[in-house]
Formats: structure tokens, sequence, C-alpha cells
């Protein structure tokens, strides 16, 4: 099944650490970005100097008659490991030209240059051309301006470029996703993300969750097909967001409690698959599966979110049925928990587990637990026996077959199942090899 096909290579990447710093770019200029980026590196050997005002009054009399092509030509000869802009004229690219502009070989210019400028002069909080009002009112314009997936690219590089300086230099508080995306500071922006998100995948506004229309399909498949890259940017907004304050565990719990309602509220299961499949954040992902495994049991149960509660999921799920529906339809909200358990299991498997064991620590220090090596360790809930596995799965089929009645057993959920199923027998070491797994932890099952 192509979709689970997607989430096994989704997991088998791996977590982010806080090593990544490249945005990877579908527009059709990346391509001359990916070029820029290699002759065109942070200047640090010297303190760079504003452009001459000699060659500054050219660029001024270009604006001034409104001589675009221009404009971006001699800022383009002027812009150099030695010379950089000031912020005004930054700001003049992107909401006069960027955000302003509907001819596309402008926009793609434009995107360059701001592009070439970020990647020789790295915006901080006292030098970023753009602002919070001024993204929140071009994401929300109806209008939705030519320029608003460039200029959101943009954005997204200039905040992850700040926050790996900052994190070199152990300074993440005056980051400028600190200023922007602090779930500390400033949680209503990322609440701001969230919509803007939803409506990226739903394609029906900016709707709070439950003013969400229901049943409506025909504006999804064209949302989804013209917004993969806007909902990629959004969800590397919320794994920032996630990151940038001292306790991600704490972050991410009230990002999940944000996002939650609006996962049952969205209409189509694809929308919704769609919005947890593309989640970048790892930790983030996980709480907002402790919620839906919460919400979907008859009786819910403080255990932490680990393997044992997995199984305690597939036990207790409850298994709604609608009538009117085909099979594959009356199962909610069963097949979606029991696909996104995936990702969940699969970080759990000990070669990545030395990695998504740290995920609640500080971005700060989680490069030093990893150079250090430290293993965190198993919860007793890790602690399943293969025996446990077989008997879940068979209580939870039989009860999926129960629901169905005389209806055939869907083949998209089999093969879910059977797929989950694999996964945790990989974790569970088999009854001969269970010493042997004690006292080495760190060898690989598979």
């Amino acid at each position: 099944m192509e979709l689970l096909g997607s989430l096994v290579s989704a997991v088998s990447l791996p977590v982010s650490c806080g090593s990544r710093v490249v945005i990877h770019m579908s527009h059709a200029g990346s391509r001359r970005a990916a070029r820029l980026s290699h002759a065109a590196l942070p200047c640090t050997q010297q303190k760079p100097e504003p452009i001459p005002s000699s060659k500054m009054s050219m660029v001024h009399t270009t604006i001034e008659e409104n001589f675009l092509e221009g404009t971006l030509h001699f800022l383009s000869e002027f812009v150099s490991c030695k010379h950089c802009p000031s912020k005004d004229i930054v700001s003049y690219l992107v909401r006069g030209i960027l955000l302003n502009s509907h001819r596309g070989e402008i926009l793609k210019d434009t995107y360059m240059l701001l592009m070439k400028i970020q990647m020789l002069h790295p915006a901080s909080t006292g030098t970023v051309g753009w602002d919070w009002t001024l993204l929140k009112y071009t994401m929300e314009d109806e209008e939705k301006p030519p320029g608003r997936l460039l200029f959101l690219e943009y954005v997204v590089q200039t905040l992850e470029d700040d926050l790996q300086q900052n994190l070199r230099l152990h300074l993440l508080q005056k980051s400028i996703a600190k200023k922007v995306l602090s779930c500390d500071m400033c949680f209503s922006n990322v609440k701001d993300v969230v919509e803007w998100l939803v409506a990226a995948v739903t394609g029906v506004g900016f709707c709070q969750p439950q003013e969400q229309p229901r049943g409506t399909t025909n504006s999804s498949a064209e949302a989804l097909s013209v917004s993969p890259r806007v909902m990629l940017l959004l969800q590397r907004m919320l794994s920032i967001a996630v990151e940038v304050d001292r306790s991600p565990n704490c972050s991410s719990c009230k990002i999940a409690d944000v996002i939650f309602p609006y996962i049952l509220n969205i209409p189509l299961r694809s929308q919704r698959e769609a919005f947890l499949n593309t989640m970048d954040s790892q930790l983030l992902r996980c709480k907002v599966l402790e919620l839906m495994f919460q919400h979907s049991c008859e009786v819910p149960t403080n255990m932490p979110l680990s393997l044992a509660k997995i199984l305690y999921f597939l036990s207790h799920s409850v298994l709604l049925q609608y009538q009117g529906s085909t099979a594959w339809d009356t199962l909610l909200p069963v097949p979606e928990q029991v696909t996104h358990t995936l990702p969940f299991a699969h970080c759990l498997l000990p070669p990545m587990f030395s990695l998504a064991g740290h995920l609640r620590s500080a971005l700060s220090e989680r490069m030093d637990l990893i150079i250090k090596k430290a293993k965190p360790k198993l919860q007793d809930d890790d602690h399943i026996t293969q025996l446990d596995i077989h008997l879940n799965m068979e209580n939870f089929l039989s009860r999926l077959q129960q629901v169905l009645g005389e209806e055939p057993f869907p083949l998209q959920i089999k093969e879910k199942v059977q797929m989950l199923q694999e996964l945790l027998l990989i974790v569970t070491p088999a009854p001969g090899r269970q010493s042997a797994s004690n006292t080495d932890e760190t060898k690989d099952p598979i």
C-alpha cells in the first residue's frame, strides 16, 4: 500500500537532532539556489560593510522609477561577502516585490536574490526583513498572492539558519524563532501555524475547530494537490516551535492539545493522514498519538506512551460504525490509529532509540547527549512479550470482524495490522533471546 510505504520510508529517516540546516526547495529556481549554496557561504572572516552609498543611489533610483528589473540587477551585482544590504532594502524586496508582483520571472529573481543575501549574510533578530504581522496577513490573505509560497520558503529558511547559528553559540534565547515561535512567549503565533496547516490540508479556510465544515469534498483534492510544500514548511515551523524553548516535552504537549481538536474535525481520512504523515517532529507526533489513544479507548489509561500502551489501545479501542458507509469507512478511528502507531513503534527500535529517547531534552543539550552516546533507559511498559502481541492482535482482529459482520475484511486494514504486528515483533525479543537482549541493549535485533 502506497501510504504504508511512505510511512515506513518517513520514519526510517534519522530523527531530527538539530543538525539539519538547509530547507529543500521544490521551486524551479532550487537548482540555481543549490549551485549558489556551494559557492556562496556565510561570510565569517570579517564584518560586512553596507553597500557603498554611490551604488545604493543607483538602486534607489530604480526603486523610485519602479524599475524592478533594474533594482534586482543592481542589488545582485552589489551584494557580496564584503557588502550587505540594509534591513530596509531586504524588507522592500519582500514587501515591495515578492509579495506585490504578479510576474513569474520577477518573483523568481527576487526569491533568488533573497536567498543569496540569506546565504551570504544570514538574518538575525536585528536584520530580518519580515515580521509575524506580515506573515499572518500573507497566509490569511484571501487573494493568495503568487509569491506566498516563495515567501514562506524564505521565512522558514531564515528561521532554520538563525536557529542553527544560535544553537552553535548556545544562544537560542536570541534567535528569531524564540521571538516568533516560542510556546512560552508567543503561543498565539504557534496556534496560527496550526490553523494555516489545517487550511492547507482541507482547503476550506481558517476556521475554528468547532466551525470546521464536515463532509466537504469538492476542494480537498485540489488543496492536497497544490499545497504539499506548504504543509511541509508549516510542519517544519511547528517542529521549530517544539525545539526552541527549554522544554520540548512541555512545548509538544501544548501544541498537541491545540492540534487534536482540529484532527477530530478534519472531514476526510486522506486529509487527516496527510496532516499526520507530514509531521516533522517525532516528539509532537507521539504526543498527538497519545491523545488519539486516550480519546479512542473505552477506559483511558494513565500508562505512559510505550509499547504496552499500543497493545492496550488494540484491546480497548472503540470501534465506531456509521450507517451507509463502506467497510473501509466504518472502522473509525481504528485504521488511522493503527496506521500511525507505526512511526512510534519504529522510533523505539534499538538503533533509533538512542536518538528518539533524547527528544524530550532541550535542543542545546541533545547534541551533547548524542555525542556522549548516552542511552535513555527503557520504561517498564516497553517490556512486552511476543505472546502479548499475538493475543492482543487476535483479540483486535476478532473485534473488527464482529463490527464488520458478514462483510469481507478490508485489505487495507489487514495490511496495516500485519505491518504493526511485524514491527512490534521486531522490537520484542523471542523468549530464548530475552536474557541476551537485557545484557546487550546495543545489539540490533533486525
